[in-house]
């Protein structure tokens, strides 16, 4: 066993095996973030993040995005369907920490992350072929980009949907200046504010998704959304109806604020951030006092941006609230880079209680909000 040559190749032949092995660990091991496919006519995209709740990075962002335009225009592809790996989230969010680090060095993500992601909201939102998402989990921030600007979205028990931007020095973007205050009364400027999570059915009783559909039907539901032959929105509707009535499960209970509808609509239709501060610390009810608790926690500035954004959102395109948002999405970048600071405080270092810069709401001067929305120039997205 001392031959030099038979020790090689044997030493050789283990190595060898060492490389498969570690070869194939490796291809076990890296799954693509996002899996785009073709079912019968349907493009098919899944998001493939579970650890991390499916959040949606700039790598996603390229791949769903030429793919979505390429499959709009193709002639073998009818429809699309987004849907998420995993079983627990939609998709939490956008990938905050990476654009944060990002911001506070100067680094380009931080401009191409918001540009390229509105960019997709926009596509969404006008996709000439219907667009469904299966929002069955967690679906928050990015998440709800993903999804609400399309024609059919379908939340399940496992929903949980929120815009909890103002939580961590930001705003509710991805069109949420669109949306939201196109929902009734001003249960959008409610939801935004405070960063309200809506559960399961509330989430269509909202009117934030089109359809409740009981998780364990959505395998069913998509096979047959899949065998569909060249269907139409029509088509579409009826099958996803048909799913929505034979889910019966918490149909019986109430939408969660519905006995809140009226006070919401009352007490935050004050013409600022403060008269809605006044207005719920005057009212004194359990509801009232815990709302009034619950903004006195967020970013004063970004309860500020969030009013503003909403209340000029409520009269434009979803296009033109897209440049408004890039606006302020630029803004608090630079803002934070200044400071080095908070941006995603609550997400990335999870501290309950954050020192924000102004401290109050009425120290956030006009002329500071006045300067987020201002235009960019040529900077500006362009849609």
């Amino acid at each position: 066993h001392h031959h030099p040559l038979l020790a090689s190749s044997s030493r050789l032949r283990s190595l060898c095996r060492l490389k498969r092995i570690q070869g194939h660990m490796m291809s076990t091991h890296v799954e693509p973030e996002v899996l785009l496919e073709k079912v019968g006519r349907a493009g098919v995209i899944t998001m493939n993040r579970p650890k991390v709740l499916n959040a949606l990075n700039l790598t996603m962002i390229r791949q769903i995005y030429p793919q979505l335009k390429k499959w709009e225009t193709d002639n073998d592809t009818d429809f699309v369907i987004i849907k998420a790996a995993g079983g627990k989230a939609f998709c939490a969010g956008g990938d905050i920490r990476a654009v944060t680090e990002a911001g506070k060095v100067g680094d380009p993500l931080a401009q191409d992350f918001f540009r390229e992601e509105y960019i997709l909201n926009n596509a969404i939102g006008t996709c000439r072929k219907p667009y469904i998402a299966l929002i069955d989990g967690i679906t928050m921030g990015g998440g709800v980009g993903l999804s609400v600007h399309g024609r059919f979205r379908v939340a399940t028990e496992k929903t949980l949907f929120a815009m909890p931007e103002t939580a961590i020095g930001l705003f509710p973007d991805v069109g949420g200046g669109y949306f939201l205050p196109r929902l009734r009364g001003r249960l959008g400027l409610f939801l935004a504010l405070t960063g309200f999570r809506l559960k399961g059915r509330d989430v269509q009783r909202a009117g934030v998704a089109t359809h409740f559909v009981e998780s364990k039907k959505i395998p069913d539901l998509e096979k047959e959304l899949v065998d569909l032959k060249s269907p139409s929105a029509e088509d579409v509707t009826r099958v996803l109806d048909t799913y929505q009535n034979k889910s019966s499960l918490d149909s019986d209970k109430p939408f969660v604020l519905d006995k809140h509808m009226s006070d919401i609509d009352r007490l935050f239709s004050a013409s600022s951030v403060e008269g809605i501060m006044q207005n719920l610390k005057a009212d004194g009810s359990e509801f009232a006092k815990k709302q009034a608790e619950t903004l006195s926690k967020m970013s004063p500035t970004s309860l500020k941006i969030t009013y503003k954004q909403l209340q000029a959102g409520a009269s434009m395109s979803l296009q033109d609230v897209l440049v408004m948002e890039y606006r302020l999405s630029q803004a608090c970048m630079v803002k934070k880079k200044k400071t080095y600071s908070n941006w995603s405080i609550m997400l990335v270092d999870k501290d309950q209680n954050p020192k924000w810069n102004p401290s109050t709401v009425e120290e956030v001067s006009d002329e500071s909000l006045e300067h987020c929305f201002s235009s960019l120039g040529e900077r500006d997205l362009t849609l």
